[in-house]
């Protein structure tokens, strides 16, 4: 390709003009002009009024002012349309066509809906002759639809298409932003953020750059989130301001996200009260601290209707909470609950709670039993619109942790489960690692044994009522939203998945890779999809395999969490050990031996857990302290798993970048560049891994790798 065709490229795929002013031009992921091509090049019939109706109308006219269609908004004459976006109670039109294919689409939703109504965010899509029709109850339903139709790109027009009906699995499909308003002294701008600086704060105050959350709003609502706490769970005392003095702020930011259908949260701090209210207590049973929060809920609601409620991080890590007052968390939430319920409002209140200050001498006490110890008696205590929001693991967004128990401990709660989609623990989007797969293990997890409910039925709940899934957010101030474009994908299947908990993640790559590089933008689409296929299906598999062996977990360098020093948290208060030393390597946490964690699932995972024998290889060293010559299931030794993971690891990223080399010219060149310097990064450092796991587990064993290759 020549340097004429690669500056087409990336014509083809940046944004127009930039959204930072004089900065740098802002990638628009998986929403280039391109993915609209099919639809705008269309004749387009909008059908009902609201808000997010608008929305739409806005993307469908850009898109046909691109590519030559057309779009016409009701009340409209008799035209010839491909495509109709309508509200089902909209009135009919005089338009034999458009009404036919409604006719069709209602149709659909009987055969297809068995008399359930789509709700407030559902869509059928149908085809009615040379017509495809999307109907919905309600606008943001209408939104959905639409970009789903940007999904199927011309299949959406395709004659045979059989109709479909579309409604989330999940009510709330929530994003945590580690944002901090002030800059933190350790943590910076974003806490655990490897994209650059916040999308919605600097220096202390708000960007004002709404032109870029409005596209990052865009970017949610086409993949399915619904909702975003804007500020770190970590409350200082800056952030504390957001809820009182400086809400406007925080308005400001809900009037851009309203038009995308996002409700904004706020994290908040429990001392509220004392901070911002001049009182002497936080006492959550004071009736002048629930006074306080009920006139402070009362105002948001005033300036912020839709507001969605509360985040709180309380008792843990130092952030205040009940704890304080010899009360526990079920009173603290349902204080906020108390507050926030006559607006519709919930309190996503967090299950991580531990002690953080732990002897590492003392092994009795254990940092994974903690959420489940705290939380777990609890069970039926919390107001209905309490969300009690648990980590996906016992200890911390690991690379492989078991599900938590407390997920299976709570039936009268409504839980969410957190995912990280920052990549805290799996290289920090300097390394290519898609949690896809690794996401989709803890839904389809059933902790009542194989056959029974999964994760996924449990945070969807009955009826849809359960607490949801939540994620911390992985975007910055970057010019590639993520900083590496290929971690991209997370943010983008996290969406998919809390609409469709159950969906293939593999299905969501593919859906990711069209969207991202459009066939007609790319010089090999075969080839391209191939490659990244290659690349990352199994790549949080291969981080896995480079990293913390057996589940075993962290091994990472304290603080800022990316690269290896195996003892660096072994001998702190941070809980989170290893316990390596000259006979073997792993944390006891049976029943008979150990810590009783295993005690805490219920019967068939707590039995297979218990024993090294039934426990799975990838969990073994989570669970058990076992010799370096114990026998995997896999027929290997521990210490030669060691050894052939991390050999396999390095091998594996580096046919990643020999892979990646075959798309010099085929794709957007500032993309090509930017993920080819990460892969020298991810080769650089996953050598590292290598060479001080393997190095140190030699020197801890004394057994030789069987295979006689170079161990330090």
């Amino acid at each position: 390709m020549n340097a004429e065709e690669s500056v087409d490229l990336e014509q083809l795929m940046f944004v127009d003009e930039p959204m930072d002013g004089d900065g740098p031009r802002v990638h628009p992921a998986w929403l280039p002009p391109e993915a609209f091509r099919s639809l705008g090049a269309r004749r387009v019939l909008l059908h009902g009024e609201g808000l997010l109706v608008d929305t739409v109308l806005d993307e469908v006219s850009r898109a046909c002012a691109r590519y030559g269609g057309l779009v016409w908004h009701s009340p409209s004459w008799d035209v010839d349309v491909d495509l109709v976006l309508a509200l089902r109670d909209a009135a009919e039109l005089p338009n034999p066509s458009v009404e036919a294919a409604r006719a069709a689409g209602e149709a659909a939703l009987v055969e297809l809906g068995d008399g359930e109504t789509l709700g407030d965010e559902g869509f059928v899509l149908a085809r009615a002759g040379d017509v495809t029709v999307v109907l919905a109850d309600a606008p943001a339903g209408l939104l959905y639809g639409l970009f789903h139709v940007v999904r199927l790109c011309a299949a959406a027009f395709d004659p045979a298409r059989p109709p479909e009906w579309h409604r989330p699995a999940l009510r709330r499909r929530m994003l945590n932003h580690w944002d901090n308003v002030a800059v933190h002294p350790v943590m910076g701008q974003v806490e655990r953020g490897y994209a650059g600086g916040s999308i919605f704060w600097r220096d202390g105050r708000s960007r004002g750059d709404l032109d870029r959350v409005r596209e990052y709003a865009r970017l949610l609502a086409s993949c399915g989130v619904n909702a975003i706490s804007v500020n770190n769970v970590n409350v200082a005392r800056t952030e504390a301001l957001l809820l009182t003095e400086r809400l406007g702020d925080v308005a400001e930011i809900a009037d851009v996200l309203r038009r995308y259908g996002i409700r904004v949260h706020l994290s908040v701090s429990f001392a509220a009260p004392v901070l911002l209210g001049g009182l002497s207590t936080a006492d959550p049973l004071d009736e002048n601290v629930r006074v306080w929060w009920a006139a402070t809920t009362r105002r948001v609601y005033e300036r912020i209707p839709d507001f969605g409620g509360y985040l709180v991080k309380a008792d843990s890590e130092g952030q205040p909470g009940p704890f304080t007052y010899g009360r526990d968390h079920a009173d603290g939430a349902n204080l906020l609950a108390e507050a926030l319920a006559p607006h519709g409002g919930v309190v996503h209140w967090r299950a991580f709670v531990y002690n953080h200050h732990q002897d590492w001498r003392d092994r009795s006490t254990d940092r994974a039993r903690a959420a489940y110890d705290h939380f777990a008696p609890l069970d039926g205590r919390f107001r209905t619109n309490v969300v009690v929001q648990v980590k996906f693991g016992p200890v911390d967004f690991q690379t492989r942790e078991p599900i938590s128990p407390v997920l299976a401990a709570m039936p009268a709660t409504r839980l969410a489960v957190e995912l990280q989609v920052t990549q805290e623990y799996t290289g920090q989007q300097r390394h290519v690692c898609h949690l896809g797969p690794w996401w989709s293990e803890v839904l389809s997890f059933a902790p009542w044994g194989p056959g029974g409910r999964t994760i996924a039925d449990v945070v969807t709940g009955e009826a849809g009522a359960g607490g949801g899934m939540v994620a911390v957010a992985n975007v910055g101030d970057d010019p590639f939203w993520t900083g590496h474009p290929l971690a991209q994908a997370n943010l983008y299947t996290f969406g998919r998945l809390a609409w469709d908990p159950r969906r293939d993640p593999t299905a969501i790559l593919d859906e990711w890779i069209t969207l991202t590089f459009p066939p007609s933008a790319t010089a090999d689409a075969e080839l391209v999809r191939r490659t990244l296929h290659e690349i990352m299906d199994d790549s949080w598999r291969t981080y896995e395999r480079y990293t913390a062996p057996l589940g075993v977990g962290f091994m990472v360098n304290p603080g800022d969490h990316y690269g290896p020093g195996v003892d660096g948290y072994e001998y702190t208060r941070w809980g989170t050990y290893h316990f390596a030393d000259r006979d073997g390597v792993g944390v006891d946490r049976s029943r008979a031996s150990g810590t009783g964690f295993t005690g805490q699932y219920p019967p068939y995972w707590a039995q297979v857990y218990e024993s090294p024998e039934s426990c799975p290889d990838e969990l073994l060293l989570f669970f058990h302290h076992v010799p370096y010559g114990h026998v995997l299931h896999s027929g290997s030794t521990v210490i030669q798993h060691i050894y052939d993971t991390h050999f396999a690891g390095v091998e594996e990223v580096t046919a990643m970048r020999r892979r990646w080399q075959r798309l010099n010219g085929m794709i957007d060149p500032s993309v090509y560049e930017r993920v080819a310097e990460r892969l020298e990064e991810q080769v650089r450092c996953a050598t590292e891994w290598r060479d001080q796991i393997n190095t140190y587990f030699f020197r801890k064993s004394g057994v030789p790798d069987e295979r006689g290759r170079d161990i330090y």
